[in-house]
């Protein structure tokens, strides 16, 4: 195309490019080297950038969820895991090394927990949610941080905490993926429990084995594993955060689910009460007194009908309760208390024990006349008293029966 203008000369709008040799423009001599290079008259410069920011400006805005700083899910867990990997590696000898590892750990929990928590500015983010899950459950990481966890400083171990603690709650319509994962890889479960032997750890792994407990599939494993019967050891430790966080998560167990309790119970009575009897031995008051209370609750909860029975007919455990009554500590004949009232309430008592009972028939009555009488605004406390005094005062020997 061509352009004549105010004379005889010819302009070009686009003129062709030779390969070879030069290109006669304006009377200007100008190489084919010049033209193959990228510079632009300042015309067109000025042109392409007014439509740059034009195309700029009319492209929408997109929302990434990781920014160029910011790493992906699966890039955080892939660091953590390798970070935990070397750490584990290390010789405790390498203090420097160790401490830097450990921070990078820490580091890497942080930024899992924020995917996982959000913060205080913004919620956490689904699909990313989705993506950590999928990406712990596949590099097996809860396991490594669970076997590791010794390794984590003080702030990384409440991350390994509340990042299990959310993973585990985390639900799908009525599917709970992390449960059914820890289902598949019980030896979880036991790495928590065995945490109580372990004092730099056994506070983290005792919460994560309690949320874990809320689940029925997950406490089954526990209940009826072998291993269950080491909480009969640690609640009898002699650090006292340690025992009292063993007796929690012992508690969880043998109450929370109620059927299966039961189930368990009655199916391993005589091993159970063969190692509970024990602790209502203990010399350590609080494992004594909770363990007291906590049989109380087993008896006296209708899913243990018959264990209860089984319990109450036994000559040797109202013995045993009759001995708690006059404890030095008043708590304890307390609880001691709680537990007597069943084998006196009992309608169908057993031979041996009716006799306990009335060989001692008139020492119980004056003894529960004046036991703990500074309870008198506990209503129901005198009302079970009274009712246990009539009870045993009423008491009598089948016409057949001699003397003991």
């Amino acid at each position: 195309m061509s352009v004549s203008l105010r004379g005889s000369r010819v302009f070009h709008a686009h003129p062709p490019v030779s390969p070879v040799g030069k290109i006669e423009r304006e009377g200007v001599s100008v190489s084919s080297k010049l033209l193959q290079s990228r510079i632009r008259p300042p015309q067109v410069t000025r042109c392409l950038t007014s439509c740059q920011l034009h195309y700029q400006r009319c492209l929408p805005i997109m929302p990434f969820p990781f920014g160029k700083s910011q790493k992906s899910p699966a890039e955080i867990v892939k660091s953590l895991k390798e970070n935990v990997a070397y750490l584990e590696k290390l010789d405790a000898s390498e203090s420097k090394k160790c401490e830097k590892i450990a921070e990078e750990v820490s580091k890497n929990l942080a930024s899992l927990k924020e995917v996982l928590c959000g913060t205080s500015e913004k919620e956490p983010q689904t699909e990313a949610v989705v993506q950590l899950a999928q990406e712990l459950y596949n590099t097996n990481l809860l396991i490594a941080l669970i076997a590791n966890l010794q390794r984590i400083d003080f702030e990384g171990k409440k991350d390994v905490v509340q990042l299990f603690s959310n993973i585990v709650r985390r639900q799908i319509g009525t599917r709970t993926p992390t449960v059914e994962y820890i289902s598949s890889h019980p030896q979880i479960l036991f790495m928590l429990l065995k945490g109580y032997e372990s004092a730099e750890v056994a506070l983290n792994c005792g919460m994560m084995l309690r949320e874990c407990l809320r689940h029925e599939p997950l406490a089954r494993s526990v209940l009826f594993s072998e291993d269950f019967y080491c909480f009969f050891r640690y609640v009898e430790l002699s650090t006292f955060d340690i025992a009292s966080d063993a007796f929690a998560s012992f508690k969880d167990l043998l109450t929370r689910h109620k059927i299966m309790c039961a189930d368990f119970l009655e199916t391993n009575y005589e091993r159970v009460f063969t190692d509970y009897e024990k602790l209502l031995h203990s010399e350590n008051y609080v494992t004594k007194r909770q363990s007291l209370k906590l049989l109380g609750e087993l008896l006296l909860d209708r899913h243990n009908f018959t264990v209860m029975t089984k319990y109450i007919s036994r000559a040797e455990n109202l013995k045993l309760m009759m001995n708690l009554l006059r404890d030095n500590s008043r708590n304890i004949q307390f609880e001691a208390f709680h537990v007597f009232k069943v084998f006196v309430a009992n309608p169908n008592k057993t031979q041996p024990v009716l006799d306990i009972l009335l060989k001692n028939q008139a020492k119980l009555v004056e003894f529960l006349s004046h036991f703990q009488t500074d309870r008198a605004e506990d209503e129901q406390f005198c009302d079970e008293k009274n009712y246990l005094i009539k009870q045993i005062r009423d008491l009598k020997k089948p016409s057949a029966q001699g003397e003991a």
